[in-house]
């Protein structure tokens, strides 16, 4: 029995993966959220996290995004971010960048309590990132 669904991960500019997958892991608001296939519909947005997908052979591909939304719809998962990354093209210099980045944000004075939480999350899960 055929356990898989199909994932695409889009930017504006392409699309960053196209594959079919046996579970896929989103780092959402509500917690980090698991989908199998025939997984009830969702729309949801993304925090700062990694995208986990398990593909048909067991083997994992893993993408740092920054933001997005994500839908699930018959048996189809489209993921929309303007800051998708996959880790294996993620440099060290990259990394340091954005955690540099980062921390100049949140030092800063005049950002909102949501600004705060998504860039100390983002933070985090950057400071978890292994290259």
């Amino acid at each position: 029995m055929d356990n898989s669904f199909k994932i695409e991960i889009i930017s504006p500019e392409k699309i960053e993966f196209s594959e079919n997958t046996t579970m896929t892991t989103l780092p959402s608001y509500e917690g980090d959220m698991s989908v199998l296939k025939n997984h009830i519909p969702i729309i949801t947005f993304l925090r700062p996290g990694i995208i986990r997908i398990v593909n048909n052979q067991g083997a994992l591909d893993e993408f740092f995004v920054q933001d997005g939304t994500v839908e699930f719809f018959q048996d189809t998962l489209a993921v929309l971010s303007s800051s998708v990354k996959n880790l294996k093209d993620l440099s060290k210099e990259f990394l340091q960048n954005l955690i540099k980045e980062t921390k100049d944000k949140l030092v800063q004075k005049d950002i909102s309590d949501h600004e705060r939480f998504i860039l100390s999350q983002k933070l985090d899960v950057l400071k978890e990132i292994r290259i």
